[in-house]
Parts: C-alpha cells; structure tokens; sequence
C-alpha cells in the first residue's frame, strides 16, 4: 500500500501538484502558472477548463513519477466561482475570480433592497451575474456552479461528485452559520436553485473519487487555501495563529467549538471562518485580510524599477540602518482589516533629498509589517486572545528586514516556516489523516518543521503609524463610501 498523500494547491495565479510522504516532506511537485486575465479594469476571469485539464495532467505526471497515491487532497483560492453543463462537462462561460468586482453595484442594491449584507469578493452575486448571463435558451436543470474545489472534484470524479466543503461554501455567502448549510432565504432571494449547487460535505473524509487520476485514489479532504495553511503551519488549538504573506496577507487564527453569532465582519474588522470541520467535530476561527501584501514588493520590482528581483529587497533594504524617516502605507487596493476603506490608497510619506532607493524599499517592507500588527490588534480585540506567537509562511516569510519589522510591530513572536508554501502541508494532513498515514491530526503536524524564530526588539511607533494611515484613507472618496 502506497503512504503517499496527492495535494491538488489551486492558487490565484498558479498550480501545484505534490507527492506528501508519511514524513510530512514534499516527494515530488510539479508547478505551472496559470494566471487568471483581466480583460477590463476590475474583472478578473480564468479559463476552467485549462485548470482542470492542467491539474489531470499534472496529477498523472506526479503519480507516474512518484508512484501510487493512498489519497488526494484539494486546497484551494475561496470564493472564485465556475459555471458548467452537467451534461457535457464542460465550463458555460469563463469563471470569476475572487477579485472580480463586476458585481459591486449588485451587492449595494442587495443590501439596500434585501438586507443582504455581500461583498464582491464572495461568490453569491457572482453566481447569479453568471446565471443572467449564461444562454437563456440553456436549460436551467443543467447548469451547476461551485468554487474552484467543487469543480476539480467534478472534473476528477467524471461528474459523479458535485460537492464543496464547509470552509469553501462559507465564503460564498450563501450558507447560514447556525446549519453550515445553504441558506435558503438567500437563495430565494438571490434566484439560485439549489439545484445548481454541490452538497456541502466535511473538510475531510471519504468525499469523491479521483477516476481520472491512475489508480482512482479518494479524495479525502477539501479545504480553503487559508485554512490549508493553517493547519499545515501546526495551528489545530484556540488561540495559534498565522499569517501568510503572498499577493494577499490573512491571518487567521483559531477560536474553537463554539459557533459565532453571524457571519457578518466584526466591529475591529475582522470575519468568522470555519478552520476545518469532519464527521465529529467543527472548528471555527477568525479572519483579518490585507488586501496587498507581496504586491508592493511586486510593484517595487515591475512599475518602480527600484530592485530587480523580490529577493533583492532583503539586501537593499539592509544596507541602511533604517528608513531614516520615511513611511509607506501598503495600500494599493485599499486597505482592508481593520479601516475596510476601498478608496484608501498607496501613500509614501517623510521623503527628503536624501532619502534613496534603500530608504524606500525598507519603508515598504515596514510598511507592510505595520499592516501585519493592524491585523494583529485587530483579531485580539476581537476574539479576546493574546496571539503572543504568530506562525507566518508565503513568499515575504524569507525576508530578514521585513520579518523582524513584523516582530517588532506585534511584539510578538514569529515563527517562519521552513516550508513557506505550508498550504500544502495543510492539505496533506487532512486527507492523509483519513487513510491512516498518521492516527490523528496532531500527528500530523508534529512533522512540521520551523525554518527559524524572530523574537520582537523594542516596540515601533504605531501612534504615528496610525497618523500615516489616516493620510491615506479617503483617497479616491466614492471608494471609500463602500461598505459590504
């Protein structure tokens, strides 16, 4: 019997395939970019059918290299959403990213006529923008949408499975949290059959069947990108936490059984995630995003020409003994927990004649560590929990300068994973926990290792972070008046 796990990772702009052995080490991946198109400002589109037949044929390519697979885990971005034809599999129209904001106006007279209380980044309007626009000759039986583990387990069960997870379908914002079911008042209003949607199953368990896959091992777990990072980072007991920083920053960290009273954000900014759910147990956790994380770094690199590489950044930014006054606020999409101001924007501030290259790209690397303690005040108000240890992985998780900052803006300790792709790991333990690669998931994360730890030096100054980040907000008003 083989003791190898599969983990299908989907992420925004590429896929990873990869053989886990009993171990918790990564036997073999393969990868390839697959990034999603944006054919107008604010849309953000990806063709389906690509990713599914790029996932069968790297999942094949991984099993003929490696060997036979015990079970196939699926980790996934949240909330991006797929229109297809149960009769011929095949995608009706190309999906919706979870960028996508075409759906803006459709959530503001959602919440002014119905109460409803959605954001452009969930899937509930992009389901029914997808629906007005999918041919009105189609028969309506016929059409099944789900979030992007939904269809690859279609995709990979030949269509004899048409499920989601709780963590995918809790961001959809179609689900009630008293049930972790579809809310049918919503979808009555919102005029999606359920018909159309997959049945909500457990983060982890005998799900689908992987046919298309050689040896048609089971798919044992689905799980949301971030919350696959959880778990691979070790985080299973209230009050560990995380944050990964890759295009995007979220922390995420655990608060246990007990369900929460909505699934609305909080007052601090912060939402309600279900972290994992099995046949016994749910648990549940909270939330902090920021919008922009390694795309600041990415815009030092490609539109600002100040460095040629991301790894570049470290070296630059440590040739300087501090930023010598400037600030930057990382705020290029917005900001996000706890302002929740969409007119926010990029601001550099404190610039003299002498401020140079290396003063800026460390302000940049602070800039987005002050980011990563606003979430971090942000969860502890709101959950109660001291948070002293963060766990954090994705690509700035590399970098000396911007690792310390973070440890000095939480006044935490940061743990860095010595995998920093921990989604992975996440994924392998869920689904490897099933077929008894390990007894139990706290096993299974006893394999995880720590690629080093920062502890935090003197405090910075977050009052006058807080007065650079009141420079930036309001930027482009009309914006900023948005509120989902």
């Amino acid at each position: 019997m083989s003791d190898l796990v599969l983990v299908i990772d989907i992420g925004t702009t590429s896929v990873r395939v990869a053989a886990v052995d009993p171990v918790g080490k990564i036997r073999e991946q393969l990868r390839r970019k697959l990034p999603p198109s944006s054919p107008a400002p604010g849309l953000v589109e990806f063709d389906a059918l690509e990713l599914a037949t790029t996932i069968e044929e790297l999942a094949n390519r991984c099993v003929a290299s490696c060997g036979p697979v015990t079970a196939v885990g699926i980790t996934n971005q949240r909330a991006s959403t797929v229109a297809w034809s149960a009769s011929t599999h095949q995608p009706l129209m190309p999906a919706l990213g979870w960028q996508d904001l075409r759906t803006v106006f459709d959530c503001i007279m959602a919440k002014a006529n119905h109460g409803l209380a959605l954001a452009p980044n969930q899937s509930a309007t992009k389901m029914t923008w997808l629906l007005a626009n999918i041919d009105p000759q189609m028969d309506r039986a016929d059409i099944r949408f789900g979030t992007v583990d939904s269809w690859i387990t279609w995709w990979l069960s030949n269509g004899q499975s048409h499920v989601t997870d709780t963590t995918n379908a809790a961001v959809t914002g179609l689900t009630s949290v008293a049930t972790l079911d579809w809310n049918a008042d919503t979808l009555t209003t919102l005029g999606i059959d359920r018909l159309h949607l997959p049945q909500i199953v457990p983060s982890s368990g005998e799900l689908a069947n992987a046919s298309r896959i050689t040896g048609a091992p089971p798919i044992t777990a689905l799980i949301g990108d971030q919350q696959g990072s959880l778990v691979g980072q070790g985080c299973i007991a209230p009050g560990e936490a995380k944050i990964t920083f890759g295009t995007g920053g979220m922390l995420d960290v655990i608060t246990g059984a007990v369900a929460p009273r909505g699934a609305s954000r909080s007052e601090s900014g912060t939402f309600p995630i279900v972290v994992r759910t099995s046949t016994t147990e749910t648990v549940w956790g909270a939330e902090a995003i920021m919008l922009a994380a390694g795309t600041n770094v990415e815009w030092l690199v490609d539109d600002m020409g100040l460095i040629a590489s991301a790894e570049e950044s470290e070296a630059v930014a440590a040739s300087v003994d501090s930023s010598d006054g400037v600030v930057y606020v990382p705020a290029l999409l917005g900001l996000g927990t706890p302002y929740w101001d969409y007119g926010a924007r990029g601001t550099l501030l404190g610039i003299t004649r002498g401020s140079t290259r290396a003063h800026i790209v460390r302000a940049v690397l602070e800039g987005v560590a002050a980011r990563g303690a606003d979430l971090v005040e942000a969860t502890r108000e709101e959950t109660g929990l001291p948070i002293a240890t963060i766990r954090i992985d994705g690509g700035m998780s590399r970098n000396g300068i911007f690792t310390k900052a973070l440890a000095d803006a939480t006044q935490a300790t940061i743990e860095v994973a010595a995998d920093t792709e921990s989604t992975t790991l996440g994924a392998a333990y869920l689904a490897g926990t099933q077929v008894g690669i390990w007894p139990d998931l706290a096993s299974a994360c006893a394999t995880r290792e720590i690629g080093k730890v920062v502890e935090p030096g003197s405090p910075t100054d977050r009052g006058g972070w807080r007065k650079s980040v009141q420079r930036a907000a309001g930027w482009i008003p009309d914006l900023s008046a948005l509120d989902f």
